[in-house]
């Protein structure tokens, strides 16, 4: 076979975890190699003789699941092609083969956003806004499709106008929860959903851990929203410093059981997480820049009449409060109160000397 097709095959033998496959493949001499072993050869390498009989009949399978996945309109990115991310490739135990629907581009900045699927109104809140203002500022959201903070994440994603990336735990054409079809499909058009479960693949209880190590492998860092003792989304920060990426957190009320396992992580040193900026600060620095500018053109989108009338006066070389004042017909007192207000909002710039500037695009 083909090096695609014998690591699609490859990857969809039950049993055959991945580190065991790429195992064989070292001893053996590569994929094609491993297909065409004996059940013998296979057994004497570590497999049990029901999975490497699966082995022997995976080329058929792939070659099924190749028009199946083309049926679902989805297509398969292998290990060895230039379109697998980069990022993932760097994980103990990377998927042999991901099926995607939408555009899985390879993003130097990256962030995963999990947490509670029954999340309350702060979990959900808190993962729409820092989804939002990443994607402004061009950060890829990684999330895992489920409800809550995931389903929150990819949402203020796609709000924000930016990409998002879902990973599922079942095949390319189940959606799980159903109730997220529709969003979905909004994420396939503004990024992908991303598997490694074969089509038809139903969603089950061990198949989300295993997700996980995707979600936190596509990403740099991991932003752990709304975890309870024991909850998944703990497993996917376990991945993610396995994986040497990075674990932020953000914090909840004190007392409140449904963030004890983000309260955790902080005690272990997780990066605290109170904005977006926090976030950016520690995994795409260079982006601190494009979020102000987002938030500018934002306020500036929605200026009062006095505010407009103020900052015309501040002109394009800037000037001190009281010419200000002067130019927009209004006290010192008012003027400075509006410039402080523009200042918050990051319009405008002060300096030495009580003048004030626009603030320019980085």
């Amino acid at each position: 076979m083909m090096g695609g097709d014998a690591w699609l095959a490859l990857g969809i033998v039950p049993g055959l975890t991945p580190r065991a496959a790429f195992e064989l493949c070292r001893r053996l001499g590569g994929p094609g190699a491993v297909l065409g072993a004996s059940v013998e050869t296979l057994a004497a390498h570590g497999l049990g003789t029901r999975v490497a009989e699966r082995v022997g009949e995976a080329s058929a399978l792939a070659r099924r699941e190749r028009a199946r996945v083309a049926r679902a309109n989805a297509e398969i990115v292998t290990w060895d092609s230039p379109a697998y991310p980069a990022r993932l490739r760097t994980i103990v135990d990377p998927p042999l083969a991901l099926f995607v629907r939408g555009a899985l581009t390879d993003p130097d900045e990256a962030v995963a956003i999990v947490g509670a699927r029954r999340a309350g109104e702060y979990g959900r809140r808190a993962a729409h806004a820092l989804a939002s203002g990443l994607a402004q500022a061009g950060v890829v959201v990684v999330s895992g499709l489920a409800a809550g903070v995931d389903g929150a994440a990819h949402r203020g994603a796609l709000e924000g106008g930016g990409r998002t990336v879902a990973v599922m735990a079942t095949g390319i054409d189940e959606v799980y929860p159903a109730w997220h079809h529709d969003l979905a499909r909004e994420i396939a058009g503004h990024g992908a959903l991303v598997t490694e479960f074969p089509v038809g693949t139903r969603a089950l209880p061990q198949h989300f851990p295993q997700r996980n190590r995707i979600v936190s492998g596509l990403a740099a860092g991991v932003v752990v929203i709304e975890a309870a003792d024991g909850s998944g989304s703990l497993i996917t920060a376990r991945y993610a410093l396995e994986q040497g990426r990075e674990v932020l957190a953000v914090p909840g009320p004190i007392g409140d059981g449904r963030h004890r396992g983000s309260h955790r992580l902080l005690r272990q040193g997780a990066t605290l997480v109170t904005g977006v900026e926090d976030v950016l600060e520690v995994l795409a620095p260079a982006l601190l820049a494009r979020l102000a500018d987002g938030r500018a053109r934002a306020a500036l989108a929605c200026l009062s009449e006095d505010e407009r009338r103020v900052l015309d006066a501040v002109g394009d070389e800037g000037a001190h409060v009281d010419e200000i004042s002067l130019r927009a017909r209004r006290t010192a007192a008012a003027s400075l109160e509006i410039l402080l207000a523009l200042e918050l909002r990051g319009v405008v710039e002060q300096r030495p000397g009580a003048r004030f500037l626009r603030r320019r695009a980085a």
